[in-house]
């Protein structure tokens, strides 16, 4: 396979450390200004910790989806006002994605809301990465569980990297979802590796979890071997119509800690400030710069949800001193 630019940008990984469940919970109870220190002192051997990988998602594929996922939009079994559409052609596709490169953009991800793809599903996406990737972007897609013909084709249509969240710790999964077990996901993402490409994969903060299921989402993406290269950390974003519509809120240092626990126990890993943070103030999105964080989701929308618009980022990005991680400096 070719070297992706996602292998240039990310130093080589040697033996990484086994992290018990114990041990991170002891890293989130650290005193703030302590983890804090110890994750930018971490990023600072690994990273320029002033550069910032500017990701754009698009959704080729929105609503209809078969699963239950607790926080969904997209899920056919709520009701969260969102239409079951169907695919997006290439040339819309592309269009979205030269818009998000001359926007500063370096990845584009491409998402789709269903349980798995089908063969018709597989032969337009595995034409969408090879012309996005022709524009000279790196590539990632989310498209739910994969068999190992399907990663197969991915890897040779040039895909870099394949995004499948755990979404949260093994026992507190079934509280969330219950159209698809844990293993699952691992297998999926299994054949990604497999394959040879590389892994995004994180998680949702704010579902309810306690700290020891925070810990362990933690623990199951860090002592994957090797851990993700890009390890998305997402706060929940509530929608009315979605069964966690009425979750409590956490306390925006409770995601600033994750960020920084995310950083110090995967070192070389790019950690993405996702979902929710349309919601966060420029001074905790600032916090979570400072814990670790060096990749966004970068335009006007998620898959469904909202984000920060391209004018607002740039603004905090000059604000503090960041830059994308595709400009020399």
């Amino acid at each position: 396979m070719q070297t992706t630019h996602a292998e240039i940008a990310r130093p080589a990984q040697t033996a990484q450390k086994k992290w018990s469940i114990a041990e991170i919970e002891a890293l989130f109870k650290l005193p703030f200004s302590d983890l804090m220190f110890r994750a930018q002192q971490i990023h600072r051997e690994n990273f320029d910790p002033n550069a910032v990988q500017l990701s754009t998602l698009l959704s080729i594929k929105t609503g209809g989806c078969t699963e239950d996922c607790g926080y969904c939009t997209q899920s056919s079994y709520h009701s969260a006002g969102v239409e079951n559409m169907k695919m997006l052609d290439i040339d819309e596709v592309l269009k979205a994605a030269k818009a998000a490169k001359s926007a500063g953009a370096g990845r584009f991800c491409m998402g789709a809301a269903w349980r798995e793809p089908s063969e018709n599903d597989m032969k337009a996406v595995v034409e969408m990465v090879r012309e996005v990737r022709a524009l000279g972007m790196e590539t990632c897609a989310t498209l739910g569980m994969l068999n190992d013909e399907q990663t197969e084709q991915l890897r040779v249509a040039g895909l870099d990297y394949y995004n499948h969240n755990l979404d949260t710790a093994p026992e507190f999964y079934g509280n969330i979802i219950s159209t698809r077990d844990y293993q699952d996901r691992i297998d999926t993402l299994e054949r990604v590796r497999k394959a040879g490409m590389n892994v995004c994969s994180g998680g949702i903060i704010g579902l309810g979890e306690n700290l020891t299921q925070r810990a362990g989402l933690i623990a199951q993406l860090a002592n994957m071997d090797p851990y993700p290269e890009s390890v998305p950390i997402n706060n929940l974003v509530k929608v009315e119509g979605t069964p966690l519509a009425e979750t409590e809120d956490i306390d925006p240092l409770d995601f600033v800690r994750m960020i920084a626990v995310a950083r110090i126990t995967m070192p070389k890993a790019f950690v993405r400030l996702s979902a929710g943070r349309g919601e966060m103030s420029d001074a905790v999105q600032a916090l979570c710069f400072l814990g670790g964080a060096n990749s966004i989701f970068y335009g006007e929308q998620l898959l469904t949800t909202g984000n920060p618009e391209v004018e607002r980022d740039r603004a905090l990005m000059n604000k503090l001193g960041l830059y994308p991680l595709t400009e020399k400096h």
